[in-house]
């Protein structure tokens, strides 16, 4: 099956949009099949502002209107608690709030951006979709993650080469609570790093403060850059280690 034969049996729906390289590509694709195709998000403490400006700026390129619902998660306690499978409760919330609203619009098929790479096993993620019947087109269609940036880059999205992007709780050890302070240091220090020219990079909380994960083409890059790492970061965290394991992106 083809984007365009799915969109022609299911040609209204309502999707879940992150702004990342697989809902950007769905939505366009959507579109381009004359399909009603309205983009959700959702925002939380989860995301950065980043996230959220790059889906405002793609939906004003194609011309679509955004929905965006706030909401704030840390007020679920199954999700705030940062249990090993937080994932799943916060999926079944989020997706639960948007499947309301998108039927309260007329909308009730529910879509979201899982490709044919990401892992379709009992992932507490993927049980969330799976219970509130969310349909995953490109996973359906066997687009994989290298498929989908070729075809983003054939079709001018700026997209095409985004680095995948994991929420700000994945920088919070499983077990210890998630805070809005701990969320908002993390998301400074990683706005900090990325204007010094770290790509595709993570600061992970420590039990003492945080550890730098970056590529390893990027390792000479932290070394040469210490000082400067030190000044933008130290007035958040007491303590900072690089870790010499270099992180290897997961498309």
């Amino acid at each position: 099956m083809t984007l365009d034969e799915f969109f022609q049996k299911h040609p209204r729906g309502a999707l879940a949009f992150s702004g990342g390289v697989d809902s950007a590509y769905l939505l366009w694709a959507g579109l381009q099949a004359g399909a009603e195709v309205r983009p959700y998000f959702v925002k939380t403490p989860f995301q950065p502002r980043f996230e959220l400006e790059d889906a405002r700026r793609l939906c004003a390129r194609l011309g679509v209107a955004l929905t965006v619902i706030e909401y704030d998660i840390l007020s679920d306690p199954a999700v705030a608690a940062n249990p090993p499978d937080r994932c799943y409760h916060c999926k079944r919330r989020l997706f639960s709030l948007m499947k309301e609203r998108a039927e309260a619009d007329g909308l009730p098929l529910l879509l979201d951006g899982t490709n044919a790479s990401d892992d379709g096993g009992d992932r507490p993620g993927m049980r969330a979709l799976r219970e509130l019947e969310v349909r995953s087109p490109l996973r359906e269609c066997g687009l994989t993650k290298d498929r989908i940036r070729v075809l983003s880059r054939q079709a001018g999205l700026f997209t095409w080469d985004k680095p995948s992007y994991a929420c700000l709780a994945t920088r919070v050890p499983t077990g210890r609570a998630i805070t809005r302070e701990d969320l908002e240091r993390v998301e400074r220090g990683e706005e900090a790093l990325a204007s010094l020219g770290f790509v595709d990079f993570r600061l992970r909380l420590t039990a003492g403060g945080a550890r730098l994960q970056v590529p390893e083409g990027q390792l000479p890059l932290a070394l040469e850059r210490r000082r400067d790492i030190l000044s933008v970061l130290s007035a958040d965290f007491s303590e900072l280690t690089l870790d010499l394991t270099p992180r290897v992106p997961i498309d």
